[in-house]
């Protein structure tokens, strides 16, 4: 049996909703699907499947104090940390080990530090179509990972063009986000 058929075969097992025009996302909480279709979720009423408004930005620097900067393919010039948005039924901490591997090629394991700390800012607006239509802010959690020396990173031609390794003070103004400048300056501050 192929997947469509599996799928609807499943669905004909499922009880049956309180409200029968209520998306396949729907649940006691929310049986219109709002909440799903919120954080992205394909439903009837939003078939196109969107970004969760939760990304991770994960400062990668040397006990010497050098931080790790990638120049991102678009938009052109944005200098960053390693970013990236949480997929859906993933914690932060997932995210943030995934990303870091994804972009650098490095793997944290267990030295993966949680700041404890997060930032709500608002979409971009050049941005916001990625998102479900009523998402206004991304709400982005800090990690670090701190490395003994420089490492040779390998990164993704798709996402990050060239990659430099700085003093806290010119990785911050390289930043071209106020989060990833602000995350700087408080680890360095630490």
């Amino acid at each position: 049996m192929g997947e469509a058929s599996a799928a609807e075969g499943d669905r004909q097992m499922e009880p049956e909703s309180a409200c029968p025009d209520a998306p396949e996302t729907a649940s006691p909480t929310d049986p219109f699907g709002v909440q799903a279709r919120q954080e992205g979720v394909a439903t009837p009423m939003a078939p196109r499947r969107f970004k969760r408004p939760q990304s991770v930005l994960v400062l990668v620097c040397t006990r010497g104090g050098e931080f790790l900067m990638l120049r991102r393919a678009r938009p052109r010039g944005f200098w960053q940390s390693v970013t990236g948005s949480l997929d859906f039924g993933e914690s932060p901490r997932s995210a943030a080990l995934r990303e870091l591997r994804e972009e650098t090629g490095l793997d944290a394991g267990g030295g993966l530090i949680d700041l404890r700390h997060s930032v709500l800012f608002p979409i971009v607006s050049a941005w916001r179509g990625r998102y479900a239509v009523n998402a206004r802010f991304n709400r982005e959690y800090w990690f670090a990972v701190i490395l003994d020396s420089r490492r040779l990173i390998r990164l993704n031609p798709k996402e990050h063009l060239e990659y430099r390794w700085l003093p806290a003070r010119r990785a911050a103004v390289l930043a071209s986000s106020w989060t990833n400048r602000d995350a700087i300056r408080a680890l360095v501050a630490c």
